[in-house]
């Protein structure tokens, strides 16, 4: 799956949360509101994290890591979407600067 692909998929499954949305509080969420669950899904993240440095261990480790760092990227790309970002050109500037810099240019 392609970037785009990806982007299509992650609007997709934010347009059918936010009927579930509606449909349970009457409307549904805010972009704020988006940001505070990824806020939620980064320090779940976190505690993953130490998991994998033997901090907090647990069975599905990887799997539950894995799981995770979908859902932030689904939470970035949502927050993208909602703000008229071009994420696949962000990130291609923000790369290229990087290296300039890494680079010494």
């Amino acid at each position: 799956m392609d970037f785009q692909q990806m982007q299509e998929r992650a609007r997709s499954v934010r347009e059918r949360y936010a009927e579930v949305e509606a449909a349970s509080y009457g409307r549904s969420w805010t972009s704020e509101e988006i940001m505070l669950g990824f806020l939620g899904d980064v320090g779940d993240l976190a505690k993953l994290v130490q998991g994998k440095a033997g901090v907090r261990p647990r069975e599905d480790l990887d799997e539950a890591l894995a799981h995770e760092l979908a859902d932030c990227l689904w939470s970035v790309m949502t927050l993208a979407d909602a703000y008229d970002v071009d994420l696949a050109g962000a990130f291609t500037g923000t790369m290229d600067e990087l290296d300039r810099v890494l680079s010494g240019d």
